[in-house]
């Protein structure tokens, strides 16, 4: 079955950390473009020399009916410098359009899922899909009575993209949802007490990962992925309760 391409337009812009961008798109074409939190998009462009290449971008919308025409999903995007992707976006005026396709991916949550915590563990851009989770976390914790422990890496503050969403997350859900920044290199000046410093892999022992209640998520750098995917199948946990998805960063 052939790829539908669709326009997407700009419509809004904001700076998350210093290298992140929360960009805002309407589909173009009168189309919807409603999605599963967890999925993503894909971006299609051309290099210099004329050469195709594309880019993946998980959705990072907070909604809670079938989005219909006109209604804007968001993303985050990473600017790498020199980045051809950087240079599309950064030229990206308010009203210009990209070439996209999507939505993609099972990095879902599951509707038959029984477990009684999620683990979800993410560096960087890889905390998008779970922002867009939160509505259904929120049903789940109302419905389910479920845990949640979000583990999120990041190397300042600054750099704690929708940490404000989450931490107010948390304080609506004090029993159910714990936020877990961890600041490898710097803390704010007055972290609170859920604030670790280092990197997520070195804490995840930390909420004793347990294959009789949890599942796991895992989503941004291939290297922390790798490691919390040894960590939770040294404690037990089945591939099957522990769902992946990489962010590999391109030039």
């Amino acid at each position: 079955m052939a790829i539908q391409h669709f326009p997407l337009k700009l419509v809004g812009r904001r700076m998350l950390a210093p290298s992140v961008a929360h960009l805002s798109f309407v589909r173009d074409d009168g189309q919807p473009l409603d999605f599963i939190p967890g999925q993503f998009l894909q971006v299609h462009f051309h290099y210099a020399d004329g050469t195709a290449t594309k880019r993946s971008y998980s959705l990072a919308t907070i909604h809670d009916h079938a989005l219909g025409p006109g209604e804007a999903v968001e993303i985050a995007v990473s600017y790498v410098a020199g980045g051809a992707a950087t240079a599309l976006f950064e030229g990206l005026e308010e009203g210009g359009h990209v070439d996209a396709s999507g939505p993609y991916g099972r990095f879902c949550l599951t509707p038959a899922d029984a477990n009684q915590r999620y683990l979800l563990i993410g560096t960087g851009t890889g905390v998008t899909p779970y922002r867009a989770m939160l509505p259904l976390l929120e049903r789940q914790i109302a419905q389910r009575d479920i845990q949640v422990v979000l583990l999120f890496g990041a190397r300042t503050p600054a750099e704690l993209l929708y940490g404000d969403e989450f931490r107010a997350f948390a304080d609506r859900h004090p029993r159910n949802f714990r936020f877990v920044p961890c600041l490898s290199r710097e803390l704010p000046p007055d972290p609170h007490p859920d604030v670790r410093h280092g990197y997520v892999q070195q804490f995840l022992a930390e909420f004793a990962p347990d294959p009789a209640t949890d599942i796991a998520y895992l989503c941004g750098n291939p290297n922390m992925v790798d490691a919390c995917f040894e960590a939770l199948k040294a404690s037990g946990l089945a591939v099957s309760q522990i769902r992946r998805e990489k962010y590999v960063s391109s030039k």
